[in-house]
């Protein structure tokens, strides 16, 4: 499922184009996705100028003239490609392309969800904090209020492994399982280790350590999987930089280990981590 620095990345790539243009046509194709559809979504939207595109956590926000927010989720398998008519006539929409945007700058936007994971959903920008998808996040990584005295109250409390705690939205908002084993690995500490064993010391260098795998993934464009590409077409490569996620079996990177990266199953999720590096 994209990550936060792979949301950033299509915000990033929409948020030219999309700022200052106002919707002529707006279609859903289908009439849900991971939850029903607007039924008012092309009424909602044709005739309106976006004011803006925001994120929250893994969410991109639309921010129309009139105070309506489009919130739109990927999923595990969405995608967003962007066609100028300066290059020529957009492909007609394929098979799971449920959702067709033009603008009046001559932009068209698909939304492409295979798996039909993804969602969009309409909020007021009044009550956007309130909404049941936005009110109960945590923090974002890169927020002011991340920090590591933030951090160490919440591992104090709880008793559950480590890395259950950094996948918690509640806790943190954004972080998946990719940049956690990542971030843990850099710390030197074990996925399974209780929240409340983790020292001040280590949670001030993971709260450091999060917050730089977050920015590295940003300005790679975000990693590449199995269906993640950025706006343009091009793949992020973050996925190179990995130095456990994926690579269970394999010699561990840091100079002098001598160790195989190592995989366990935590919550139905894999966590890759170094036995000898992360006691």
């Amino acid at each position: 499922m994209p990550e936060l620095p792979e949301v950033e990345t299509v915000r990033r790539g929409i948020a030219p184009v999309l700022e200052g243009a106002r919707f002529i046509r707006a279609d859903a194709r289908r009439p849900d996705l991971r939850v029903p559809i607007p039924e008012n979504f092309s009424k909602a939207l044709v005739g309106k100028r976006v004011r803006r595109v925001g994120r929250a956590s893994k969410y991109l926000l639309i921010y129309m003239e009139d105070g309506l927010v489009m919130i739109l989720h990927l999923g595990m398998s969405g995608k967003i490609t962007l066609y100028n008519e300066t290059g020529g006539p957009p492909p007609a929409p394929a098979k799971h392309d449920h959702l067709h945007f033009e603008t009046d700058g001559g932009i068209t936007m698909l939304f492409n969800d295979p798996r039909r994971f993804g969602l969009v959903v309409f909020s007021d920008e009044v009550t956007l904090d309130q909404h049941p998808l936005i009110a109960p996040m945590g923090p974002e990584p890169l927020a002011n209020g991340f920090n590591s005295v933030y951090l160490t109250e919440q591992f104090a409390r709880r008793k559950a492994p480590i890395k259950n705690i950094l996948l918690d939205q509640k806790v943190i908002a954004g972080l998946g399982n990719i940049y956690v084993c990542e971030a843990l690995y850099r710390a030197g500490v074990h996925p399974v280790r209780p929240a409340n064993q983790v020292t001040e010391k280590e949670t001030a260098a993971l709260t450091s350590i999060i917050r730089d795998v977050i920015n590295e993934a940003i300005a790679a464009g975000g990693s590449t999987l199995k269906d993640y590409a950025q706006v343009d077409g091009e793949l992020g490569y973050f996925q190179h930089r990995f130095r456990v996620y994926g690579r269970e079996g394999e010699l561990c990177l840091t100079k002098g280990c001598k160790s195989e990266i190592e995989r366990i199953v935590q919550a139905a999720r894999s966590s890759f981590f170094c036995p000898s590096c992360q006691p």
